[in-house]
């Protein structure tokens, strides 16, 4: 099987805490628009030059999104059936407000001509800013030093802010900086890869209107088929006290700004530049122009060093609450972090955002939620920012009308089917085998509500939006599902795909059948919860989705008697009925270049093979950890290691965390470097393209749950701290039903401090502790692995 090498590269230095970058490469910039770019969860932006890209032709790609803004269109099939997907909705690439180019006399900056005597970036993860500075020697001799400063706000979630410095060294003349807001802009084409841009063909934003007033240029622009409104906004603030001139003009959906210097050698020449991004529709025009406006002459007013001052508090409050740290090991210490940022800047906190797969880097997979949301990035969020976990599971609340309308569309009955991908809730894959028939999204909604609410105790939740989507999804099971005579009457759910998309429309998949029982019982457990403690909400809940006692009845039923497949003679449990009797894929004769496999060979021929794309049976071992033996896990991982590419992002995170528990140390860390490194060190192939936000959550399970072997049992948490031979120590910290904790392992001692909250019970290797905030609990002895 393909092999990709694990080890860490160090392509950004290794300042835990920075990502820096201090020679310019054009062979490594699409990368690097990846790695340095800059969100808040409402919008992002690629972190591509203010000066513009003159390089190659396929080495950068411009890119700002609002989480959510999208334009819908119709899905073609010359071949169309029913209850196929009919529409897709696709995140926007938005107009470019970074644009600040710059004249020396009369030639032009570019990381192409001239050269550089000095160059450094560095996105500070402490911070909250990505700044650059270099020293620019023209082609003509000139020489200025050269310092940019941008961030996208954590307080005010519309606005960027780009500082602009420019000092001539060895000259005094004319210098002129151009600022742009430019609006003609379009989505990148996928160029075959379904995985990568899309299929909207030129601009689908349409101007309504533009104008310039002073040093502020405002856009507003429509999109064709969903008939959203944006409004981008950029001002200008000079900080110089040399003379210039400034002059303005519009070009159809561009906006220039232009200020001309008569320069003195010597003296800095400063330009502070606000950007806003606001959403809005066709009654509210006015309004999105004054609060553009407003916004704009409020940060400039206001100034960078106070929104600087405000990302240091807020990213201050986030490390506090989940800082990682690994000691002995300083990529590795860098790679998590980065990974934490960036989920931290990704996903959405209004309830009606999630995190698309690649957060807010790119259109990749159009900027789509998935089931990734809550079984790999959920529990990230669950445990360092509940409240934001909450937000994640309203939106699924939000959009449960329109799992509603797809579920009477495909079986006619009451209850909820969420879609495999989506932005506002409507089901947007194309490919029914590998989207519709993954029917688990349910469940693992499900999952993630019951995971919530353990580790919170927040039963509001519960009462208010999560016991209507459990009862809802809960129904199809019984849709989906049925009693085989042949199976000694178990329950059996057939025509579905499991996690691992190498293998799809199949009977009994494993992780499927597992995790619907899971759901049921939940359900079924929920509903007596309600009506022991809550009987009001629940009358009202029951009588709105006509829920009966007879129901019920059936889902325990149902769950009690499901099919969980098991081989006895090889003891595994098989992936699906027919998984064992496929031949399996020729690995040895595979070329390496050939991998990911859905990119070079027809789905059918994969699917004839056993060979899994991702964790599957392994995925269910580690959610339901409790229902499984370690001698099973180990057979497992046995069986379904040799057969697995890993040519998705989210297995090795998977296995890392049961070979953790398997006790194979070696394997665990490889596996743990790749994940929590994925994008710093390019290990798919793909990061260009976007970040891995369910692989970057993933990097923090690998650690938490893997090698802390953390596991929720029951209301409580329980540890199973592993060592890794080359490090000096590691630790977390975490939020659990309003406690902070903080972990520290070493070789022989696990330590526990209470940072905030009073009392927690824990279990540390089978035994049962009390954390007190006045005490930190030293516990001697480790876990081998």
């Amino acid at each position: 099987m393909g092999k990709k090498d694990n080890r860490q590269k160090a392509l950004y230095g290794k300042d835990p805490w920075k990502i820096v970058e201090t020679e310019f490469s054009p062979d490594s910039n699409f990368l690097d628009e990846t790695v340095f770019a800059l969100g808040n969860g409402h919008f992002g932006t690629r972190g591509t030059l203010e000066e513009g890209y003159d390089g190659p032709a396929g080495t950068s790609m411009e890119g700002t999104y609002v989480n959510g803004f999208y334009e819908k269109v119709p899905i073609h099939y010359d071949e169309p059936g029913y209850g196929y997907a009919t529409h897709t909705e696709t995140m926007l690439n938005l107009p470019n407000s970074k644009v600040i180019q710059v004249m020396v006399e009369d030639e032009i900056f570019s990381m192409f001509t001239g050269s550089l005597e000095h160059y450094h970036r560095v996105l500070d993860l402490q911070q909250g800013i990505l700044w650059r500075e270099m020293r620019w020697i023209s082609p003509k001799g000139k020489i200025v030093n050269i310092e940019t400063q941008r961030l996208v706000s954590f307080v005010d979630d519309r606005l960027m802010m780009i500082k602009y410095t420019i000092t001539p060294v060895n000259f005094s003349g004319k210098i002129m900086l151009i600022s742009m807001l430019d609006g003609h802009v379009h989505n990148h084409k996928s160029e075959n890869d379904p995985r990568m841009g899309t299929s909207l063909q030129g601009q689908t934003l349409r101007l309504e209107r533009i104008d310039q007033l002073g040093d502020m240029s405002r856009l507003l622009q429509v999109t064709t088929y969903s008939k959203l409104q944006i409004l981008t906004g950029v001002s200008h603030l000079i900080q110089s006290d040399q003379p210039y001139k400034r002059e303005t003009e519009i070009h159809g959906q561009m906006a220039q700004h232009r200020y001309e210097f008569s320069a003195e050698q010597g003296k800095r020449i400063g330009l502070l530049k606000a950007a806003v991004y606001l959403r809005g529709d066709r009654n509210h025009q006015e309004n999105l122009w004054e609060m553009a406006d407003k916004v704009l002459n409020s940060a400039l007013e206001q100034g960078w060093a106070h929104y600087h001052f405000l990302q240091q508090q807020v990213l201050e409050d986030f490390w506090n609450n989940s800082e990682v740290t690994i000691e002995g090991d300083d990529l590795l210490n860098q790679g998590i972090r980065f990974n934490m940022y960036h989920l931290f800047q990704s996903a959405g906190k209004d309830g009606y955002t999630n995190i698309g797969a690649k957060g807010l880097t790119s259109e990749g997979y159009q900027g789509h939620y998935f089931w990734d949301s809550e079984i790999y990035i959920l529990p990230f969020f669950l445990y360092t920012q509940p409240w934001r976990a909450r937000k994640l599971l309203e939106y699924r609340y939000n959009t449960l009308d329109k799992a509603r309308e797809r579920a009477a569309t495909l079986f006619r009955k009451p209850g909820a089917l969420y879609p495999w991908r989506t932005i506002t809730g409507i089901e947007c894959s194309s490919y029914f085998p590998a989207g519709t028939a993954q029917y688990h999204i349910n469940a693992d909604i499900a999952y993630a509500i019951r995971h919530y609410v353990k580790a919170t105790s927040d039963y509001d939740f519960l009462k208010e939006y999560g016991a209507e989507i459990i009862f809802e999804t809960a129904r199809v099971w019984m849709y989906l599902g049925t009693y085989s005579l042949q199976r000694n009457n178990s329950f059996c759910i057939n025509t579905v795909t499991g996690p691992d998309e190498y293998t799809a429309i199949v009977n009994n998949n494993f992780y499927t059948n597992a995790m619907a029982k899971m759901h049921l019982h939940y359900a079924v457990e929920t509903d007596q919860l309600l009506k022991d403690l809550y009987p009001v909400e629940y009358q009202r809940i029951a009588a709105k989705i006509q829920l009966k006692h007879q129901e019920v009845t059936k889902w325990d039923e149902a769950a009690s008697a499901m099919l969980l497949l098991k081989d006895e003679e090889l003891g595994i449990h098989p992936q699906d009925d027919t998984f064992l009797e496929k031949a399996c894929w020729p690995f040895d004769s595979t070329p390496s270049e050939n991998y990911p496999l859905l990119m070079h060979y027809h789905p059918l021929d994969i699917y004839r093979h056993q060979v899994c794309k991702q964790a599957d049976v392994l995925l269910a071992m580690y959610l339901l950890s409790d229902q499984f033996t370690l001698e099973e896990k180990r057979a497992n991982l046995g069986y379904y290691t040799p057969i697995t590419t890993h040519d998705s992002s989210l297995s090795r995170c998977i296995f890392s965390i049961i070979e953790a528990e398997a006790g194979s140390a070696e394997e665990a860390m490889n596996l743990f470097i790749k994940t929590a490194r994925i994008d710093l060190d390019n290990h798919q192939g793909n990061s260009h393209h976007g970040i891995h936000t369910a692989s970057m959550a993933g990097a923090w399970l690998s650690l938490v749950a893997g090698l802390a072997g953390m596991r929720l049992k029951g209301n409580e948490l329980y540890f199973s701290p592993h060592f890794p031979e080359k490090w000096k120590s590691y630790g977390f910290r975490l939020k659990f039903k309003g406690n902070c904790i903080k972990m520290t392992v070493r070789e022989d001692i696990v330590e526990l401090e209470l940072l905030e909250g009073e009392k927690v019970s824990v279990t540390i290797f089978g035994k049962k502790y009390r954390v007190s905030s006045d005490k930190t609990l030293t516990i001697e002895g480790r876990g081998d692995v």
